[in-house]
């Protein structure tokens, strides 16, 4: 009930959405900044009648497997070996951790709203190439051209402006860069979300319905996220992990598989000779 409340006012209040998902992942961070086992925050993906997914990972991975399978799936939708690589939105960071020790780019940095999350990835993931830095995906705190890639995943939906991020990840591209983009929406949420992208400034090469491997990874992967949901929220409160986590049969798998949600991943890229636009400014 408190979890399905807390979705209901963030969909329903853009101008308290920032806000309040920040609270909740400052809280996380502060709460378990010494769990490891939990590195990424994704629904995960697995491919469609295959047993496991197929790609190899190192034993210290293993256990996070479907969601690093996500962001494998649209990080890999175009190359990023010797790319400088902008994660908005990375969270516990252990996907940009994934993406600069396995996909060879030049530059990996992962930027997150919550500080406290920033400072638990920078901890953490001590990898060469990769760093994570505190910010806004609508107000970028890099110059234009800065990257080649940017990555985003299940993020979006926490902005209170998709055009102002569409338009940051826009002017921080170097000219023929790509974004790499997955998240969900509600149904009703589609045709703006569509929308958004199209109006982006932003050429658009590929777009999949990955509702369906969301699901199957949820459905594969849902013994370890109750148990490890119970670890952090124990007691009477276990039911709120569950659905943040998407335990099979609760809210968000439930929508995927019936319709009610869609989960999308898309690679977006900027036209090669296109200027930097200006800074976003909300009207």
């Amino acid at each position: 009930m408190i979890a399905n409340a807390f979705l209901w006012l963030t969909n329903r209040t853009p101008s308290l959405r920032r806000t309040m998902w920040r609270r909740l992942f400052d809280l996380l961070a502060w709460r378990f900044g010494d769990v490891g086992w939990w590195t990424l925050m994704n629904y995960g993906y697995a491919e469609a009648g295959c047993a496991t997914t197929t790609f190899d990972l190192q034993p210290g991975d293993e256990a996070e497997r479907y969601p690093i399978a996500l962001y494998r799936h649209v990080a890999t939708l175009a190359p990023l070996a010797g790319c400088d690589v902008l994660e908005v939105g990375s969270g516990r960071g252990g996907g940009a951790s994934y993406i600069a020790r396995y996909l060879k780019p030049r530059s990996v940095v992962g930027l997150d709203l919550s500080g406290k999350a920033v400072a638990f990835s920078n901890k953490w993931h001590v990898v060469p190439n990769l760093a994570f830095r505190h910010g806004d995906a609508e107000k970028l705190p890099f110059a234009d051209e800065s990257f080649d890639s940017v990555i985003n995943v299940e993020s979006s939906f926490c902005y209170p402006s998709l055009d102002a991020f569409f338009a940051e990840v826009r002017r921080v591209l170097r000219p023929g860069g790509y974004l790499h983009y997955t998240d969900l929406r509600l149904a009703h949420e589609v045709a703006d979300w569509r929308r958004a992208i199209a109006q982006s400034g932003l050429d658009l090469r590929v777009e999949r319905d990955i509702s369906a491997n969301v699901v199957e990874a949820l459905r594969r992967d849902s013994a370890r996220r109750r148990s490890g949901g119970r670890r952090i929220v124990p007691g009477p409160f276990k039911a709120i992990a569950d659905v943040f986590a998407g335990v099979d049969g609760t809210r968000i798998p439930s929508l995927l598989a019936e319709g009610g949600m869609v989960y999308c991943s898309f690679l977006l890229q900027k036209p090669r000779g296109a200027a930097a636009p200006r800074a976003y400014a909300a009207g």
